[in-house]
């Protein structure tokens, strides 16, 4: 049916990767691309599928992006590489006209501050130019959007509520250890946190705010309060909602050792002059850091992310609760990954599948929640992401 080029080639472009290749009826020929060809190579070889093409590409580049994307010719880019480099490969998919999807919005490098402005800036000329950019494609922000549309299309006529509840009550039997790239979950875990209540946003201290709260199959795991970037469209694209927050777990060890990185500089993002050369301390704790990529084999438990709203039907106050529980080792058994790369990976995947189908086409940028929620939710119970309801329960949140 269609032409994908996936660029970046970490636990995510695996992911996507092998659950692209699954499904060749739509994805009838396959590029991966990364800054580094043999670990594209190393993907192609695990899927076992020598038709899949592979290339060396430096996202930062637009130029090197917009030969590639000549040269290939693929209607649609997945950008599973780092959130920095999302504009050079939108602005490359507007010179060689090609569509575009993403997991995560633009983050300036030098800041760690998430803010959709600068993609949703794109959108008169991905309009103009008659291609389809679609923005959050992943778990959080992604499925969690469609969540929250799928609940406001059949179950409210108004949404009030809506908390977004993220658990991984997995063990990578690791020290310390990052589910994804160690520089951009650090940055984003260290910043302030910030909700949303009563048309303005709140900020609060990084973690400040915390309670238990109950996942399905899990039990009670203390929850902490932090910024996440859905909130921004969330809110913006349902006006009724009076407040929304987003809740992530962490386990003491890990606030242990953030509290410790954190305190020595370790998690400082800017240049330090180090025997003569300039290193950003950050980068070099990536570099030491266990490789999210390698933690999978040993990686037990499972995730538990989803939306827990409260709003308005005919008049009547209810609540609802819908989520996703991810098995890691089941999660590597089919792709080599674990279970947070899963989550991402899988609806990026679908996210290009409703574009090819031609149900998630619509010229301009756009966040996943303004489409039909209906064939994305159906293709998760397919596609290794199924889930689950609860209506009129107590939220605890």
């Amino acid at each position: 049916m269609g032409r994908v080029l996936i660029i970046g080639a970490g636990g995510v472009g695996t992911v996507v990767a092998h659950k692209v290749a699954q499904n060749s009826d739509i994805f009838t020929d396959i590029m991966i691309a990364s800054r580094t060809r043999s670990k594209c190579d190393d993907i192609v070889k695990a899927i076992g599928n020598p038709a899949i093409q592979t290339a060396q590409v430096d996202a930062d580049h637009v130029e090197e992006l917009v030969a590639l994307f000549n040269t290939f010719k693929p209607e649609i880019v997945i950008n599973v590489a780092l959130p920095y480099q999302d504009l050079t490969i939108m602005e490359a998919c507007l010179q060689a006209g090609v569509n575009y999807l993403d997991t995560a919005n633009y983050e300036p490098l030098d800041e760690a501050h998430f803010e959709y402005s600068w993609q949703w800036a794109y959108h008169e000329r991905f309009k103009e130019a008659g291609l389809t950019a679609i923005l959050g494609c992943g778990f959080d922000p992604g499925v969690s959007g469609i969540f929250t549309a799928y609940a406001a299309k059949h179950y409210f006529d108004e949404i009030h509520y809506l908390d977004i509840v993220d658990c991984n009550a997995g063990d990578h039997h690791k020290a310390f250890a990052t589910n994804f790239n160690p520089e951009i979950n650090i940055r984003e875990i260290t910043q302030k946190g910030r909700y949303y209540e009563n048309g303005k946003w709140v900020e609060t201290g990084s973690l400040e705010i915390h309670q238990p709260i109950t996942y399905p199959n899990i039990g009670p795991k203390e929850s902490y309060l932090l910024y996440h970037e859905e909130l921004e469209s969330l809110v913006k694209n349902y006006p009724t909602i009076k407040r929304a927050r987003f809740w992530m777990t962490f386990g003491q060890e890990y606030l242990t050792h953030l509290r410790v990185i954190q305190n020595i500089g370790m998690a400082r993002i800017d240049e330090i002059d180090y025997n003569g050369q300039k290193i950003v301390p950050i980068q070099f704790l990536k570099a030491v850091l266990p490789n999210p990529q390698d933690l999978g084999e040993n990686y037990t438990g499972e995730t538990s992310i989803g939306c827990r709203i409260r709003g308005m039907k005919d008049g009547k106050e209810h609540t609802y609760y819908v989520y996703n529980n991810c098995s890691h080792e089941a999660a590597y058994k089919e792709t080599g990954m674990q279970g947070v790369s899963y989550t991402t990976g899988v609806p990026a995947m679908i996210g290009a599948m409703m574009y090819f189908k031609g149900l998630w086409k619509r010229p301009g940028v756009n966040n996943v929640e303004e489409f039909d929620p209906d064939p994305f939710m159906e293709q998760l119970n397919k596609q290794g992401l199924p889930w689950h309801e609860e209506f009129d329960k107590d939220l605890e949140v």
